[in-house]
């Protein structure tokens, strides 16, 4: 598995923008299979920073409805990615 297909897209909410403002904490969307080195690599090469740690956490999907019709939102995995000190985050989270 490659880095692009280990990180699938960054989380921006107004949780994951506070935490990376005050903990120097970015969060990611991965594949369900990655684990934490394999998710730290990636973060690595990707965007040329240090890691210190790695969060995971499968996020279970919600159950949906539609009048008498029931769905379900896919399951997920969450990645908090913990950056050294003096590092800084990349640019296309600073944007967003």
């Amino acid at each position: 598995m490659n880095a692009n297909q280990i990180i699938r897209r960054p989380l921006v909410t107004e949780k994951s923008t506070i935490v990376r403002e005050e903990q120097n904490v970015i969060a990611f969307e991965v594949d369900p299979k990655a684990n934490k080195i394999q998710v730290k690599s990636a973060v690595e090469e990707l965007f040329k920073v240090k890691v210190e740690e790695v969060r995971l956490f499968n996020v279970r999907g919600k159950m949906k409805r539609l009048g008498r019709f029931v769905g379900k939102r896919r399951d997920w995995r969450k990645a908090y990615v913990r950056l050294k000190a003096g590092e800084k985050a990349p640019e296309f989270v600073e944007g967003v």
